[in-house]
């Protein structure tokens, strides 16, 4: 176990908030036993590698790892539906970036608080801080009209890169793991991730052990993939859209719990932490769309595989194969 169950009672000197936070402070400080750190998870002793006399921040090889598998997946899909692969990575140069500068932005402006009197740290993002709700928009609105004015069918390029994008969200959540951060509550689970002291939240200084939320996403992410990938086999003709609406839906679903297990500062709207909010928006906003275009026919958007394909002039005919 993580933690054993007896507990040191409550002192008066301890904090009845964690300091920066709306949370409250544990009521106990649970004993953790060498039984109980052996059945846990560990976390990495640095957060970088280091190559000869090269320093690569893991947290920024996760995400160019994910990012790539992303683009590979990504690729295939295009592919596999008569289109060409480079269209994905030259839509990627500009997504990725972009989402880069949305995820930092979102990140800053939710969390300000913590770059107060730091100013300049709002550029360091190899320390960690990128919200991917903020990189989403940002990247997916990039992508989308620059697929728009190149002639290529924007719904179905989404729909392509839906199950690629939790894949490379999964990879880049490892990238936390090497920062020991967005972790969640403490407990005692076989499964929990065993905390640094200098990594540990005020006032959770003695509790060792506390739930992966990153790797709960994680996990999530993947499961999430896989089962986009089987309702596309199971339902190839539904409407050019629906893949990446199920996407932001499922995201949103599982943000929602993963959100609620967390304990770092965030910001707060009527008692909820921001990242709730917009993940019950997310949800809706996808949910009223699905249900909206359930019923009607699916559209010919120009696809690869329709009579339509994008060349450096605009849309040309071709015959289809």
């Amino acid at each position: 176990m993580g933690e054993v169950a007896g507990s040191i009672p409550a002192s008066p000197t301890l904090p009845t908030r964690v300091a920066g936070t709306d949370q409250p402070a544990p009521r106990s400080l649970p004993v953790t036993t060498p039984l109980g750190l052996i059945a846990s998870l560990p976390s990495p002793s640095t957060n970088a590698i280091h190559i000869g006399g090269l320093q690569v921040r893991a947290y920024g090889l996760c995400i160019a790892i994910g990012v790539i598998v992303a683009v590979w997946i990504a690729r295939r899909r295009w592919s596999a539906r008569g289109g060409d692969p480079d269209d994905i990575s030259r839509l990627a140069v500009w997504s990725v970036l972009a989402g880069l500068v949305g995820a930092r932005l979102y990140h800053v402006i939710t969390d300000y608080q913590r770059f107060e009197g730091r100013w300049l740290h709002v550029f360091a993002v190899w320390e960690g801080g990128l919200g991917i709700p903020g990189g989403l928009i940002a990247g997916v609105v990039t992508g989308a009209v620059i697929a728009h004015r190149r002639g290529l069918p924007v719904a179905r390029l989404l729909d392509v890169v839906a199950p690629a994008i939790p894949v490379a969200q999964a990879i880049g959540r490892l990238g936390n793991w090497f920062n020991q951060e967005l972790y969640g509550r403490p407990t005692h689970l076989p499964w929990a991730v065993r905390i640094s002291p200098d990594h540990r939240l005020p006032g959770y200084q003695h509790i060792a052990t506390y739930h992966p939320t990153f790797l709960y996403e994680a996990l999530w992410n993947l499961a999430l993939a896989g089962l986009l990938i089987l309702y596309e086999r199971r339902r190839p003709g539904a409407r050019p859209g629906t893949l990446f609406a199920l996407y932001v839906a499922g995201y949103a679903l599982g943000r929602l719990w993963v959100e609620a297990l967390r304990i770092d500062p965030a910001s707060h709207i009527a008692g909820l932490r921001v990242n709730i909010w917009v993940s019950i928006v997310a949800l809706a906003a996808s949910a009223i769309w699905l249900v909206a275009t359930r019923h009607r026919p699916a559209e010919s958007t120009g696809t690869a595989d329709s009579t339509t394909e994008p060349t450096p002039d605009g849309p040309s005919t071709r015959p289809r194969p």
